[in-house]
C-alpha cells in the first residue's frame, strides 16, 4: 500500500506541475501583452506632453516675433520721439558751440570734439546730450 500511496503523490505532484506550468504561461502571455499595451499608452502620453510643449514654444515664438516687430518699428522713430520733434538748439549751447568756431548746420564729430575739448568732462556731455535731442549730431 505503500507504494500505491507514492504513486498517487507523485501523480497529484506531476498534475500539479503541469497546472503550475500552464499558469506561468498564461501570466507570462498576460505580462507581455500589459507590457505591450503599457507601452503604447506611454508613446501615446509622450506624444500628447511633446504636442503641447511644441504648442507652447511656438505660442512663445511667435510673440518674441510680434515684439521684435514692435520694436523694430519702435526704434524707426526713435529719434523723432528723443528729439520730441526739436530742431533747434538751446541758445547757451548755439553760443557756446559759436565761440569755438562750430557751426551748429554741419557739426562733425572731430571738430565738436576739438571745440568741446576746453570743458569739463560734464559740459561736454551737457552739451552733446542737447546736440542729441536736437538732432545733430548721431
Amino acid at each position: 500500500m505503500e507504494m500505491n500511496e507514492l504513486e498517487t503523490a507523485v501523480e497529484r505532484l506531476a498534475a500539479t506541475a503541469s497546472l503550475l506550468e500552464a499558469a506561468v504561461e498564461r501570466l507570462a502571455h498576460c505580462q507581455s501583452g500589459f507590457a505591450v499595451e503599457a507601452e503604447a499608452s506611454i508613446g501615446r502620453l509622450v506624444a500628447t506632453v511633446e504636442g503641447r510643449r511644441e504648442a507652447e514654444l511656438e505660442e512663445k515664438l511667435a510673440a518674441a516675433e510680434r515684439k521684435i516687430a514692435e520694436l523694430q518699428a519702435a526704434a524707426a522713430y526713435v529719434p523723432a520721439a528723443v528729439t520730441n520733434g526739436r530742431k533747434t538748439l538751446p541758445a547757451a549751447t548755439a553760443n557756446l558751440l559759436a565761440k569755438q568756431g562750430v557751426a551748429v548746420d554741419s557739426i562733425e564729430a572731430g571738430a565738436l570734439d576739438a571745440a568741446l575739448g576746453s570743458l569739463s568732462m560734464e559740459q561736454r556731455f551737457a552739451v552733446k546730450a542737447q546736440l542729441l535731442r536736437a538732432g545733430l549730431v548721431g
